[in-house]
């Protein structure tokens, strides 16, 4: 333990000559809220706007020696530290993106590496650039930079530990952060030790440390929710679990991906704060660790801030639907007049309608109406619903099922 931590200091130190330590800050509404002293690592003030830019300095600046080229494979916040640190140090980078990749990041990673890195859009998908990008490594000598599963790129991670613990004072009672790969928790768990109580937050679509505790080793999910992209990994890297191996699995919790977007909204209403999904999970969970962490001192990593805003409507939506204020369902309407006009006069003084669509027009008695109901309280719909059944109008809530939502919704 004290040579990974000699390792991080010096790490640390270097690191000082391209930019300081990212605030920590103690938030007054989350710990009113918890009734403990809840503090914030601002890793979502770095200056790619993500605490990745911190690996890919660390692995590149004792790899400079072996070469000036480089590349990785990332549809986010990896390229974008990779871009970062390959024009400060006067490398050569070629950056992997899936083609799918949104332009936002895309034309961020370009802005950070300007002439010094080159975007080569592959595949559909993180696998595809991946292998892109292995390729190209064995064909002209580059060195790739993996996001996580190396142990430079942990040890860079960690100096996030390491500020947390100068800023503090001490080690906090609980640490709370995202994990992905796990390049930045398996870098906490090296620099405090096993004796420091710390929540790991996986989204709930993509699990992958759970289920690698759970087997012992890691393994590969057979399906990935990519909605809090930065953290939706399908396995976690060998290396950050031979830190992480230990955890007990009760404190590697999922944060539902709907219930994130609220967190996301909160953040940015109450906050002003500008968190991606995956630098919101932190904040997340701690209504599930409420009765842990009351009185205690927490810090809790908000690891990123790229959020694109064109997501924003996506994310409004989900936060709707998980506080139960806005359900969609498919209503079989009876065809003649006046039937709209009954249905307006179930809806009460607080329901408004978001969508009204006819599914199908026929020449039968009756005919299928999606409808999108917004609503200030998740009560109102059980009244909603009453007033429908008293009627003898068939419905149907399809709210939360997946397929018919991606088709319809």
């Amino acid at each position: 333990m004290t040579e990974f931590r000699d390792a991080v200091r010096a790490a640390e130190a270097a690191m000082r000559e391209v930019f300081e330590p990212t605030p920590l800050t103690r938030n007054v509404h989350l710990s009113e809220r918890f009734g403990a002293e809840i503090w914030l690592k601002r890793e979502d003030l770095s200056p790619v706007r993500s605490y990745k830019l911190r690996g890919a300095f660390n692995a590149m600046r004792k790899r400079l020696t072996q070469g000036r080229r480089f590349a990785c494979a990332s549809a986010g916040n990896h390229a974008q530290g990779v871009a970062y640190m390959c024009r400060h140090f006067g490398a050569e980078g070629v950056i992997f993106m899936p083609v799918t990749t949104p332009q936002q990041k895309i034309q961020k990673t370009r802005m950070f590496g300007g002439e010094a890195v080159e975007v080569r859009l592959v595949g559909d998908y993180v696998d595809d650039t991946l292998r892109a990008a292995e390729a190209h490594c064995r064909e002209t000598g580059a060195q790739f930079l993996s996001p996580f599963d190396d142990p430079d790129v942990i040890e860079g991670q960690a100096t996030v530990s390491a500020e947390i613990e100068a800023q503090l004072g001490g080690a906090p009672d609980r640490l709370v952060m995202a994990v992905g790969g796990g390049g930045l928790s398996s870098g906490a768990r090296g620099w405090f030790g096993p004796e420091q109580a710390m929540t790991l937050v996986e989204p709930q679509g993509a699990r992958s440390l759970y289920a690698a505790l759970a087997a012992g080793e890691p393994v590969r999910l057979e399906a990935v929710d990519t909605f809090v992209d930065g953290a939706a990994v399908a396995m976690v890297g060998a290396h950050p679990f031979a830190r992480l191996s230990g955890e007990d699995q009760a404190s590697v919790l999922g944060a539902p991906e709907d219930r994130v977007c609220a967190t996301i909204l909160e953040m940015l209403n109450v906050e002003g704060m500008v968190l991606e999904p995956a630098g919101a999970l932190s904040v997340d969970v701690l209504p599930d660790i409420a009765e842990a962490i009351r009185g205690k001192r927490v810090v809790c990593v908000t690891s990123g801030g790229n959020f694109d805003f064109e997501r924003l409507p996506e994310v409004k939506e989900r936060a709707q639907r998980y506080a139960g204020v806005k359900k969609y369902f498919i209503l079989r309407m009876p065809q003649r007049p006046g039937a709209l006009r009954d249905f307006l006069n179930f809806l009460g003084p607080d329901d408004d309608i978001a969508r009204f669509e006819y599914l199908k027009k026929s020449a039968r008695n009756f005919g299928s109406v999606l409808i999108g109901i917004e609503t200030t309280d998740p009560a109102n719909f059980a009244r909603l619903f009453a007033r429908l059944e008293a009627a003898g109008m068939a419905y149907q809530d399809i709210t939360d099922d997946e397929i018919l939502a991606q088709f319809l919704i």
